[in-house]
């Protein structure tokens, strides 16, 4: 008996050398990676990420960071490969999802030692935005055609996230009525409700869904001569962000611009981006577990929201030192990030409370037998599974922290040709050159602290083309590495 329990401590905190490596603090690594971008310097943005991702397999999140920091940098084609890359990835967690709800919840290693330990399968809107960025990334080349496949499949991964997430309740609801466990994070003693729980978080009407994202569907769309289809966009994204009179009017003339003749202006829809999507930390919340009428300690860690340092975007900006367009606030991701940690806590929760439930009786039943045994090893055993419980229990922090915090748009009728736009920021005013063409054009401006980066279109970009998705895709055993093989077009 005492060489079996000597066999499982030293099991046991061998399993905890194991953990311990791979329980990175996502916030403290993305910190250098922001530090970098901030100050203009993206390629050394990018080698911090490299030089903390150094694995041969690559996870979601790395792809999903990379093709943002290669986007600033004009890297369109580099980006979208980045991008394909995460988009198969999360393809591929649909196709399980579906063909197995109950993993929503969880997998064993989760349970056993933290939600770090899970596979990233990202979170809800940046799943949403991945496509949408994709789409962004086209337009940026001047390619309408594929603009309108990739938003086309953000909204139809919408309609994915809608139906996993209402399967993804009833399971957890079934499953906390069967233990009677607390997944209410306002009954957390100590926890900062407000930051995820406030009336702007609890506005939106879920955490994926972007006026963004619709609006630039309308617009795509509108640039293809489709017209239902546009107002179909315009008006889903009035309903998201109602009281805007920039959205409004978007519909409003909307069969008037179609049908009117060439008068060789272009229609520019400039996408204002402002700071970073705001991070999550880790906070421990030692919790007291009944056992056989003992009380045993747990530490229990619960991923907070940050305050985030990002500043609104300008009230407008000025075209060639003469035309001022209002700029509207459209999408705030720091919102939907927080309204995404609102809707997950009921299930962190629920794979906390049995976790340390089955912490508690194991700590408890190893102390019990230390005592009436006074045996060494079942002692060592104890303290090692005590001290694993602190060392262990971490909440996730991962989180696609490159993404804008708040997002804006302005739109106006310029002429053809090379024009400065110029915003007034914080730091004093930045301007950037931009040389249009065509009917329709989408140009993003990105401020990161001092910094202006523009995404204009380039005439002449060669554009990647999006993958075909397989119509019924099969449902893979685990996420093997994708092939990083796309169609590219001339």
């Amino acid at each position: 008996m005492g060489q079996h329990t000597r066999g499982c401590a030293i099991a046991f905190v061998a399993l905890l050398c194991t953990g311990c490596a791979t329980f990175r603090s996502y916030d403290k690594e993305l910190r250098g990676t922001i530090n970098a971008v901030s100050s203009g310097n993206v390629d050394g943005a990018i080698q911090v990420l490299q030089s903390n991702n150094k694995s041969e397999k690559k996870d979601l999140l790395y792809y999903l960071e990379l093709g943002e920091l290669q986007r600033l940098k004009d890297r369109y084609r580099d980006s979208q490969a980045s991008w394909m890359s995460a988009d198969q990835r999360v393809h591929s967690w649909e196709a399980a999802a579906k063909a197995d709800p109950t993993r929503l919840l969880g997998g064993a290693t989760a349970l056993m030692l933290n939600d770090k330990s899970r596979p990233y399968e990202g979170h809800d809107y940046e799943k949403v935005m991945l496509t949408t960025r994709v789409a962004l990334n086209f337009l940026a080349m001047g390619d309408f055609d594929n603009a309108r496949v990739a938003i086309k499949q953000t909204h139809e991964r919408e309609a994915v996230i809608a139906d996993l997430r209402a399967k993804e309740v009833r399971e957890i609801e079934r499953d906390t009525g069967k233990r009677g466990a607390q997944t209410s994070f306002k009954e957390l003693n100590g926890y900062p409700v407000q930051t995820i729980d406030n009336p702007q978080v609890n506005a939106l009407r879920n955490s994926y869904q972007s006026a963004l994202s619709h609006y630039l569907a309308g617009f795509i769309y509108e640039a293809q001569s489709e017209p239902s289809l546009a107002a179909a966009g315009y008006r889903q994204a009035i309903e998201l962000q109602p009281n805007q009179p920039l959205l409004e009017d978007a519909l409003r003339g909307l069969d008037q611009r179609v049908a009117a003749p060439d008068d060789s202006l272009t229609d520019v829809l400039f996408v204002v981006e402002t700071g970073t999507a705001p991070a999550r930390e880790s906070r421990s919340f030692p919790l007291p577990i009944p056992v056989n009428y003992t009380w045993v300690l747990i530490p229990i860690s619960f991923p907070v929201m940050q305050t985030t340092s990002s500043f609104p975007p300008p009230a407008q900006l000025q075209v060639d030192s003469g035309e001022s367009l209002p700029i509207v606030p459209i999408t705030s991701i720091d919102l939907m990030s927080r309204r995404a940690l609102r809707d997950e806590m009921p299930g962190i929760m629920l794979r906390g409370a049995i976790r340390s439930t089955a912490k508690a009786v194991a700590q408890y039943q190893l102390q019990h037998q230390a005592q009436r045994k006074d045996n060494e090893w079942i002692g060592l055993a104890a303290l090692a599974l005590t001290l694993g419980n602190y060392v262990t229990e971490s909440a996730d922090e991962r989180t696609w922290r490159t993404l804008p915090a708040e997002i804006a748009i302005a739109r106006g009728r310029m002429a053809p040709g090379e024009h400065s736009i110029t915003l007034n920021t914080t730091y004093g005013p930045r301007t950037v050159r931009v040389n249009l063409s065509g009917r329709h054009a989408v140009v993003g401006l990105r401020l990161l602290s001092s910094q202006l980066f523009v995404q204009a279109p380039v005439v002449g970009t060669q554009s990647v083309a999006l993958p075909q998705r397989p119509s019924t895709p099969a449902v893979p055993a685990t996420f093997e590495e994708p092939s990083p093989a796309m169609e590219i077009s001339q």
